[in-house]
């Protein structure tokens, strides 16, 4: 079943320059396509809905803060079982937990900086993308 998921380089991502290894992972994967990409420097409210379901957690406002602290890519990839593939891609939040061959297994350095967000359902795929990318709906 082909599906539409979001992904975001985070800001750690874009500093360090990899951007283009983290995407060209997602390229190659067969049957995968990228459909939209953009460069984008997020604001709080946006931030503020996409992690509402943290809102209360001792991780949400040094997260939100980190994801203001500069550009992300945000991205849309399609294909088959893409939700659950680029979250097995990008590995365990934890870098030292993530098996090697995973984005954070491969550049990961701690967690909360972990590089890469993948939406982790149908469900989160949906509302993520109507929240980044409006005018795909």
């Amino acid at each position: 079943m082909t599906q539409r998921t979001l992904v975001l380089l985070k800001p750690d991502a874009v500093r360090r320059g990899l951007v283009g290894e983290i995407v060209g992972r997602i390229e190659r994967k067969a049957g995968w396509r990228i459909t939209a990409l953009e460069l984008r420097t997020l604001d709080r409210a946006t931030l503020e809905q996409h992690y509402d379901e943290h809102v209360g957690r001792p991780f949400y406002e040094p997260l939100v803060e980190f994801m203001l602290s500069g550009p992300v890519v945000a991205l849309v990839a399609e294909g088959e079982r893409v939700i659950e593939g680029v979250r097995t891609l990008a590995g365990p939040t934890d870098p030292i937990a993530a098996a090697p061959g995973s984005i954070r297994g491969d550049f990961g350095s701690i967690v909360r900086e972990n590089l890469i967000h993948a939406s982790d359902s149908e469900e989160s795929a949906e509302r993520e993308l109507k929240l980044f990318f409006p005018g795909l709906f």
